[in-house]
């Protein structure tokens, strides 16, 4: 059995004692599932799944609690205290997870909020964060995506061209200001589409799907909207901006006419010269 540090296990509880529950850690040997996790139902040779990490005396220790982000992955985290030896970001465990100042980009401050990758550092055996994270990213090839798959996405910052964002947690990405149609802070968790896979190994994307399905998908949202309006009517049509469409329906100018035309042909809405109304038999 192999132990995945920083990551949820499937365990066999081995006895309890007064501290709680001991799981099978093979190679490693014991894990103690502390007593705040254990319930009456529980049973010897019974598996939990949990996750493992280390605890204040480096030891191997089980929780039923969930972190915000695992070995492996990225996440937006607040910085809770600071020392000598680094920063320490809430994950949401006990433990607070530690960033080295070796590996901060800028020197980390209470209260704060930090986008990190999580992993293993290999000369000390314990898991830590870095916000230094074009060293743990990857880069993107036809063989690790295909254009048109749906991914994964959080905001990294703004850039002159839109906002750079990191892909599955491991590969970097870009939605260009004329595909945001919605706002965007750093930390945001979207799912997004890759629409190119660059020679540089970056990719570029957008928010929610694209191509068919993304017009289908909206169609079924403004169909929506006219059944909650007032009257079945909505007072945009070919005239409205592409401004006016963004900031009320977080899509495109060429999306929303596709998705009028479909609903249009589909007789679920009429065009009037001030709007669009629903067909009431819908």
């Amino acid at each position: 059995m192999r132990i995945a540090l920083g990551n949820y296990n499937t365990l066999t509880i081995v006895r309890f004692t007064d501290y709680g529950a001991v799981l099978c850690g093979g190679e490693v040997g014991d894990i103690l599932m502390p007593k705040a996790y254990v319930t009456q139902e529980m049973q010897i040779g019974q598996e939990v799944t949990a996750f493992v990490y280390l605890d204040q005396q480096e030891r191997l220790v089980a929780t039923r609690e969930k972190p915000l982000v695992k070995v492996g992955e990225c996440a937006f985290l607040e910085c809770k205290w600071v020392n000598e030896h680094g920063a320490f970001l809430d994950w949401g465990l006990m433990k607070d997870l530690f960033v080295p100042y070796r590996e901060q980009r800028q020197t980390m401050e209470i209260g704060e909020s930090y986008l990190v990758y999580v992993y293993i550092d290999h000369e000390t055996s314990r898991i830590v964060a870095s916000a230094k994270l074009q060293k743990h990213l990857r880069q993107a090839s036809e063989r690790d995506f295909q254009r048109g798959e749906q991914v994964e996405l959080i905001i990294w910052h703004r850039t002159p061209l839109g906002f750079k964002v990191i892909v599955n947690h491991r590969y970097q990405g870009l939605i260009y200001d004329d595909q945001i149609f919605q706002p965007l802070h750093a930390g945001n968790k979207l799912l997004g589409t890759i629409t190119n896979i660059r020679a540089d190994g970056k990719l570029d994307v957008i928010v929610g799907t694209a191509g068919k399905e993304r017009f289908i998908d909206f169609a079924q949202t403004l169909l929506h909207a006219l059944q909650a309006s007032a009257d079945g009517f909505l007072p945009y049509g070919d005239w409205s901006t592409p401004e006016e469409i963004a900031s009320t329906f977080n899509v495109s100018k060429k999306t929303f006419k596709r998705a009028l035309g479909t609903l249009y042909r589909q007789h679920l809405l009429k065009i009037e010269t001030d709007g669009v109304r629903l067909v009431r038999n819908v």
